[in-house]
Formats: C-alpha cells, structure tokens, sequence
C-alpha cells in the first residue's frame, strides 16, 4: 500500500517511541520525565512475543535502576548518573528525525546529561537507535552514541558500571530462571565471565508463549549485547551475573577524558533471537555490523524535514 512501510517508529502519548515491524511492536523507547532516565523497553522476543528484558531486578528492590536496556555511568566527574537516590539524571531534550522503512525504522534523539544538585547540563548525548528485521521474526536494535562535554573536557571515572547495560527477563537469567550466559569465547557463567574480554555476551533460556487455548508453553528465546571493535578498549572486559544482566565495562581498566573537539563515539547491537544461543550466527552478524558505517544526522534537503539519518564517512 502507498506510503505503508514493513518497519515504523510510532510516537505514542505519555513520551514513548514504539518500533513495529510489520505492524507488531518488538520494542520501545521510553523518554518521559517521570523516569531519571531514557530507556527501551520492551525488547520483545521473535516468538513469543514478551519481553526479553524487564524492569528492575527480580529479589533486590535497591536495583530498580536496572531499566531493561538503558545508557548511564555512575562517575561522571564523581557525579553517579546510575543510581535512582542520585540528584543526577538524564533527560531527552528532543527528538531530531524519525524514519519508516521496509528495511528499518530509526529514530535520532538528543539526550542531556544533567548534575542533579545544580542542574546544569554537563553532556550532550546524540543517539541514533535503528530497528532492522531478521529471519523469522529476530531482529537488530543498533544503538549509536556521541556523547560531547558542555565544557572542554569531562572525565568518566573508571568504574564497571557504563556506558550501556541490559537486564534480562527472570526467566532467561541463570539465577532466578533456567538462563544460561554466554561469550565470544564459548566460556559460561558468571564465574568464567566476570571481568573477561569478550566480543558479545549472550542470555538465553526459555519464554513463556501464549497457545490458542490459552495456557503457555515455554520455548528457548535470547538476546545478544554486542561491542563494536571500534569503541574505546575493546575487546572490553564485561561486568555480568547470573542473576540476568551484562554490559560491557568501558572504564573498567581506568578514567577515560573525552574533549569537546572529540566526541565520544560508541557502538552497541541488540539481536533477539529464537532458539538457544549460536556462536556461529553471532559470529556473522558481529562481522556484518563491523563492516556497516555509523549513523548520524545531518540538516535535511528535503521539504518538510529537519533533520535526515545518514550513515558518516
């Protein structure tokens, strides 16, 4: 049909950016002040069509700043952006362009970095998220960022929590589900993980599907957290549990300076995937994405827009 598109990214009220493909949410990206920070959730699995992540941890109420897939860092010049008690918070200042597709759907959004105290704004980050759709209903979260000091230059502190982090669905996770974690490099478990380099970390375990007659069955579902070669680092050591989160650890080995003049770049890719982990397929989509510029925005030539999402040079 004219102007219907297979991917769209639909604004929703109470803040909310819904991706669909083919007319069926598999994610969402929640920006309301409500929140201290922006975050996607849900991230649907292909089959089952729940939320591969959840929000907040499954038995520590003192870890609801667990956002299902979020960005944060809690030492930011000594500021902690991770916590909820922190004054510190993160908030979209706008959004810059919104593309529908058949081959993804996008959305650029500029986010701003706040010290709760003073609330002066400390850092711009420029985000770019793209859906792209797999085989049988998986698909790819791309997440771009630029994050650009007010001031000349801004130290992250070295810590093991930032820049991105997910928190996976009780069911997936190896403590509280029947999850298993995974690497690059084949080793499992948060033992064989915790502080080890790895390309891409892997949840997976079973889901709960809905059957026609009502009741459900489980069946094996995963999501995939890759790190771009090209961030600061890599490959970087991983901060993991078993109790269902991972995030790769930029500051782990000390602080990292970013200077105004040169922007913080860094790459993540999401793959929601049916069935159990395959290092194979991993290993080929980790290759496909390196071999894919950035995205960016750039000031738009066409009527009626702002703003276009390219790829950079």
């Amino acid at each position: 049909m004219p102007g219907i598109t297979r991917c769209e990214v639909l604004p929703l009220p109470d803040d909310r950016f819904s991706f669909r493909i083919e007319g069926r949410e598999v994610a969402a990206w929640n920006f309301s002040d409500r929140w201290k920070r922006p975050f996607l959730f849900p991230v649907n699995g292909p089959v089952s069509g729940e939320s591969l992540t959840r929000m907040g941890h499954p038995g520590a109420p003192d870890h609801d700043h667990h956002d299902s897939a979020w960005f944060a860092h809690n030492k930011v010049l000594g500021i902690n952006f991770w916590a909820n008690n922190s004054p510190a918070f993160i908030r979209q200042l706008q959004w810059v362009a919104l593309e529908d597709h058949d081959d993804y759907a996008r959305a650029a959004v500029k986010l701003g970095w706040f010290d709760g105290h003073d609330p002066q704004l400390l850092l711009e980050h420029d985000l770019v998220i793209e859906i792209h759709p797999l085989t049988d209903g998986e698909y790819t979260i791309e997440l771009t960022s630029r994050f650009t000091p007010r001031a000349e230059e801004l130290e992250f502190q070295k810590t093991n929590f930032g820049f991105f982090a997910v928190r996976v669905a009780r069911s997936i996770s190896a403590a509280f589900g029947e999850g298993k974690l995974t690497s690059s490099t084949g080793a499992t478990g948060e033992k064989n993980l915790f502080d080890q380099p790895a390309e891409w970390m892997d949840y997976s375990g079973p889901m709960p599907r809905r059957l026609a007659d009502g009741w459900r069955e489980a069946i094996p579902e995963g999501i995939t957290l890759f790190d771009h070669p090209q961030n600061p680092r890599t490959p970087s050591t991983w901060h993991v549990r078993n109790d269902g989160w991972m995030s790769p650890s930029v500051c782990h080995a000390g602080s990292l300076i970013v200077r105004k003049a040169e922007p913080l770049r860094l790459r993540y890719l999401l793959h929601a995937h049916a069935g159990q982990w395959n290092a194979e397929r991993a290993n080929a989509l980790l290759k496909q994405w390196q071999s894919r510029p950035a995205l960016t925005t750039k000031k738009s030539t066409r009527p009626h827009h702002h703003f276009d999402i390219v790829t950079s040079d």
